[in-house]
């Protein structure tokens, strides 16, 4: 094993490398926001629109109608979060065989090269596919990030460097509005929208280059028997030798969780059990699917559009609202960050999920009318929905489902419940164009109803994760009977460590502690009478 202080991981050890670890996985969420939002300010570019004018809604090819683009729109836009779903499919099986690092490595790659071949389009036949591969490539990448940065994190940080990404996948959304509109000034030329759709290779080339050098999950160390190595990552993370109390008492926890689930797989996900797999996966997968239909990417992808379509501003007034909105965006995710460990996962989604549904509800007042007043409201609600999204739920889906898995089914788990992003964002996509063709601004009252749907499932069905281990919401969920319960008891459960981190009650002193020793102690007294009986026989 290496002598601890030794120089690895760049050097860096204790904060400063958790900080690291966040800024690489943060560079890849930056990378999707990026990816998501590039697309919705060249939807009205002349130049863009001159190689695939079969996606123009306003002036649709001749032949065509608006309903008809709008269905082409919709798939070329979708083609993405389509391919997201299948990376995100394929990380059920391939997760928990390359590990963390290698998955995020290997999408990243598959990303530069859907990116290559989206710059390089001069038709839609080749533009919808290399959609579909870059996001295959960002489907591995967001199914994996949250468990890397989950699994390394203390659990007094980690609602904070989660948080972090989630602002950071707005910073890309708002990085790529800015760049949308400054090259829309080299119309007519094809730089105005090639070199958009090309600059995410450079987000992605720098995650390939820095990832290598950075730890590996300790708990996926220990799950695939590297337990030395898993140590020293742990020493590095919190800077102290592998003799300290703390240090041991983590490690002795993420073993016996390991020893007790290291049998799980994809299938496990749906048993029950005492680790209740099932309920957990549910809960991840619909806090996943409950962020996307909210109906935020009407707003992702759309901003531009909506603004000059539906709201009747002009081109570049649109694209400049939209990359301004970006903006707002960005700030707002920043409350989260300070906020998250402080009022916890619940109310946030509780606050964001209210606000949501309340300005959907303006929304669908405002554009029901054409006038200046209502048209003015109704932009400043877009910036509004945002805000509420932003601090609520934005983040939250990339943190929670990494919290409430264990650690056996945690690839798998998350990347089934990433496909329940990925699916319900393309029906979205899908469906907004076609939705505004067809009813209009009744499309803003069918998301208000679903977020108003969201405010008491959240509440009855959804435990509190902050300031919790995530070897203790294992305990939490062995002692829940039904999905009514566990809120209760995840209420009510003290907790292992305080706000700063620090030992409340030892792990040896938790009665799962000593559940597990037990366990384990019965199993090695079978493992000895199942020798002894081999060695009568022979």
């Amino acid at each position: 094993m290496p002598v601890f202080g030794q120089k690895k991981y760049y050097g860096l050890t204790g904060l400063k490398l958790n900080i690291a670890i966040a800024v690489v996985a943060g560079t890849d969420f930056a990378l999707f926001g990026y990816d998501q939002g590039v697309m919705g300010g060249l939807l009205t570019l002349p130049s863009f629109l001159h190689y695939f004018p079969q996606i123009d809604t306003a002036n649709p090819p001749l032949g065509s109608n608006p309903s008809h683009a709008s269905n082409i729109q919709g798939i070329t836009v979708g083609g993405y979060t389509l391919g997201c779903f299948f990376g995100a499919v394929a990380t059920i099986w391939l997760g928990n065989i390359l590990g963390r690092k290698r998955t995020i490595f290997i999408g990243s790659t598959i990303m530069i090269i859907g990116a290559i071949l989206q710059a390089s389009s001069f038709k839609l036949g080749q533009l919808i596919p290399a959609r579909l591969i870059t996001g295959f490539g960002n489907g591995m990448n967001t199914s994996t990030v949250p468990t890397w940065q989950a699994e390394t994190s203390k659990s007094h940080r980690r609602g904070q460097m989660v948080m972090i990404e989630g602002s950071l996948i707005v910073f890309g959304v708002m990085l790529s509005y800015w760049i949308d509109l400054g090259f829309s000034f080299l119309e007519p030329s094809t730089i105005s929208w090639r070199f958009p759709i090309a600059f995410q290779i450079v987000l992605a080339l720098f995650i390939l280059i820095t990832i290598p050098g950075l730890p590996e999950s300790p708990r996926w160390l220990v799950l695939k028997g590297r337990d030395e190595e898993a140590l020293d990552v742990l020493c590095a993370l919190s800077n102290l030798p592998p003799e300290d109390k703390k240090i041991q008492s983590e490690f002795q926890a993420v073993k016996d969780t390991v020893f007790e689930m290291s049998k799980g797989g994809f299938k496990d996900c749906f048993t029950m059990g005492p680790n209740r797999n099932f309920h957990r996966t549910c809960l991840a997968y619909v806090n996943q699917m409950f962020q996307q239909i909210s109906g935020i990417n009407i707003i992702t992808y759309y901003a531009a559009t909506i603004f000059e379509q539906n709201i009747g501003l002009s081109g570049f007034l649109s694209r400049l609202l939209a990359a301004c909105n970006g903006t707002e965006y960005w700030m707002a995710s920043w409350i989260a960050i300070f906020t998250i460990e402080k009022f916890g996962r619940r109310s946030l989604m509780i606050f964001g999920a209210v606000g949501m549904s309340a300005s959907m509800c303006v929304l669908a007042g405002t554009t029901s009318k054409v006038s200046t007043g209502l048209g003015i409201t109704a932009a400043v609600f877009l910036f509004v929905f945002n805000s509420f999204f932003a601090v609520g739920w934005l983040g939250m889906t990339w943190l929670y489902p990494a919290e409430i898995t264990p650690l056996s089914i945690r690839a798998p788990a998350n990347a089934i419940a990433t496909t329940a992003n990925w699916i319900f964002n393309f029906m979205v996509v899908m469906v907004t164009p076609v939705a505004f063709a067809n009813i209009g601004y009744k499309t803003y009252i069918i998301f208000a109803v679903i977020n108003a749907f969201m405010v008491p499932c959240v509440y009855f069905f959804f435990p509190e994760t902050a300031y919790r281990s995530l070897e203790e919401m294992d305990e939490i969920f062995h002692k829940t009977t039904n999905a009514f319960n566990v809120v209760k008891i995840a209420n009510e459960m003290p907790h292992r460590f305080d706000k700063k981190g620090n030992i409340v009650i030892a792990y040896e002193e938790t009665e799962e502690a000593r559940m597990f020793q037990e366990r384990r102690r019965s199993s090695i007294a079978r493992e000895d009478a199942s020798k002894a009986v081999q060695e009568h026989k022979e």
